[in-house]
């Protein structure tokens, strides 16, 4: 809010509305009490763009220094109203206006009386707003309480004398072939799944894989050690070995004594292979 033409911080409480220098509150600048005060609203200029309303003193006494009236500017409507319901709670009321909107009348009501009235309506105000919020509260669990004890008393009452005139009470404990049915379902289907993760978990233990061998490298061979043959593109004719004539070897020969001589293998001659 703006005081005159500078802008300061406000205080109200309960007795008195003060100002400073700003939010601080360590420079004080003025405190003006609350007794005999009244707020009027102030036409806003047309290049003006506050919502300014005045306060005055009922005595016609100066309200701060030299001036009568102690004009205040808001930034907003909103601003505007929460100021004028503060001082209202304040003790600060309203300028009262004749029927013709020529002015505040000439007799003004004892401010005490109407401080004490405003109290006790907001004293009721807060005492209602209790009391609503207290049956907003009980009603839902109050709604569940009836009808909970409307099915208690149906069931020990009445339910339960239907059930035992049925005379077979066990009987209605047993399942229904459907739901027999839907559990042998049930149980095979976690069977099979069983098996096949102990499968799975077989499987990923036991197996193992071998990287395959990296491929031969054959770069290092040349072209011209490569056999005519395979170089003219021509297929080669082989012929096939002369089968190696067998060499009869010597048996032993006897002695006089009775000894066996070995002829000694030097004197063996290695067979020849054609070429």
């Amino acid at each position: 809010m703006k005081g005159g033409a500078k802008e300061y911080w406000f205080i109200l409480s309960a007795e008195n509305l003060s100002w400073f220098k700003d939010d601080k509150e360590k420079e004080k600048k003025y405190m003006l009490p609350l007794d005999n005060l009244k707020l009027r609203d102030v036409e806003k200029g047309f290049m003006s763009s506050k919502y300014v309303f005045a306060i005055f003193n009922t005595e016609l006494r100066n309200v701060y220094k030299d001036y009568k009236c102690l004009e205040l500017a808001c930034n907003s409507q909103e601003e505007l109203d929460s100021w004028k319901a503060s001082l209202l709670r304040a003790g600060v009321y309203p300028e009262k206006v004749d029927e013709q909107g020529n002015g505040p009348p000439e007799n003004f009501s004892d401010p005490q009386l109407e401080r004490q009235v405003e109290t006790i309506s907001n004293l009721v105000d807060s005492y209602m707003g209790i009391i609503y919020k207290t049956v907003r509260d009980l009603m839902p669990k109050t709604m569940m309480h009836v009808m909970i004890n409307s099915v208690k008393e149906f069931i020990s009452s009445e339910l339960l004398a239907q059930l035992y005139a049925l005379g077979e009470c066990s009987a209605l404990m047993d399942e229904s072939p459907e739901q027999q049915q839907h559990r042998v379902e049930v149980l095979q289907k976690h069977a099979a799944l069983k098996e096949a993760l102990a499968a799975i978990g077989e499987i990923s233990t036991s197996t193992c894989t071998t990287p395959l061998p990296p491929p031969v490298d054959s770069s290092w061979i040349k072209p011209s050690s490569l056999p005519k043959t395979a170089a003219s593109g021509k297929p080669g004719i082989r012929s096939h070995a002369p089968p190696v004539p067998r060499v009869p070897s010597a048996g032993p020969k006897s002695s006089p004594n009775g000894s066996r001589q070995h002829t000694s293998q030097q004197n063996r001659t290695p067979a020849l292979v054609p070429r």
